[in-house]
């Protein structure tokens, strides 16, 4: 038995034929195309290939896909990176370019890598787990009493949008103040940036790293700088760790989780970031001193976590 999992990402489709244990057994990758029928395409012609590569034993096809899924589990109610995709039946599309050999489950990018750590990475052994993604923005997962919880219209778990800033910066949603404008890789790039403009005197391992011009300052910059110490990308590393404590504070103050699953491009720096949302979770906590605290760690099942999510959620 063994499942064929999809991961469409920005730039990346990538695939892999799974076995009963969510192990990968045989993998593709292919650019994402802006189209939605060549994306449809894509994913049959991947799963015919692994079908002629004798994987006849698949049972689902499982899709991670950056975007807003129903509750169906099959229809992409609202994508920003796909103009087609609003209220659009993936299952439906793809599931007819493969003559509807095997069903087809589709669920969002952040779930898919969540329940990914949960059964396969540092969420094992949890009852109640958050996961949040920190990457261009801030994604997220809810597991509830061993079930990933995806709400009454499967919209739960879009965490990055909580409004955390009255006013606040204007957020790709159309909201102002949403989490992900203070916790992301975009937002380590704004403190970043903003630090350097005001602290030029600081900023001699930064303006080095972008080659003098702080438009060109990206997040592995910063990300390196702080490793080395320096005391700007230290500064930009801490004030995401503050927001990312505020925003699971708020976060436990409705869930009340046992663990969090810090996961996504920007925790490679581990307790560069893991430290100040540490003390800012403590700090922001409502009655700190007189409950339980969440544990807060990084992620561990890496880049393949929303395949093994995709594979296991398809079957289970």
């Amino acid at each position: 038995m063994t499942t064929l999992a999809i991961d469409i990402g920005g730039t990346k489709i990538a695939a892999a034929v799974c076995d009963a244990n969510d192990s990968i057994i045989q993998r593709w990758r292919v650019p994402t195309p802006m189209d939605a029928d060549a994306i449809n395409q894509h994913i049959a012609d991947i799963y015919h290939q692994a079908v002629a590569s004798g994987h006849d034993d698949i049972e689902a096809i499982g899709i991670s896909a950056a975007g807003n899924v129903g509750a169906d589990r099959k229809t992409i109610t609202i994508a920003a990176n796909i103009p087609a995709w609003i209220n659009y039946d993936l299952s439906e599309h793809v599931g007819a370019l493969i003559d509807h050999a095997v069903p087809v489950i589709v669920e969002n990018d952040a779930n898919c890598a969540g329940w990914g750590e949960y059964v396969h990475g540092a969420g094992q052994g949890s009852r109640n787990m958050v996961a949040l993604t920190v990457g261009t923005g801030l994604g997220g997962a809810i597991v509830i009493d061993g079930h990933l919880y995806r709400g009454s219209f499967g919209m739960a778990a879009e965490l990055g949008h909580l409004p955390m800033v009255p006013d606040g910066d204007t957020c790709g949603c159309g909201l102002r103040g949403c989490a992900e404008r203070y916790t992301s890789g975009s937002a380590l790039e704004h403190f970043a940036k903003s630090a350097v403009r005001r602290r030029p005197q600081d900023a001699k391992r930064l303006l080095e790293l972008c080659g003098g011009d702080v438009n060109k300052l990206e997040g592995p910059m910063v990300s390196q700088a702080a490793q080395e110490g320096d005391v700007l990308g230290l500064y930009a590393f801490g004030k995401i760790g503050e927001w990312l404590g505020r925003t699971m504070a708020a976060v436990s103050a409705v869930l009340d989780p046992d663990l969090f699953v810090i996961g996504g491009g920007v925790v490679a720096v581990g307790d560069i970031l893991l430290d100040p949302a540490r003390y800012n979770y403590a700090r922001f906590l409502e009655g700190s001193a007189y409950r339980g605290h969440a544990k807060i760690v990084a992620a561990t099942a890496g880049q393949d976590a929303g395949l093994i999510g995709a594979a296991n959620l398809a079957l289970h």
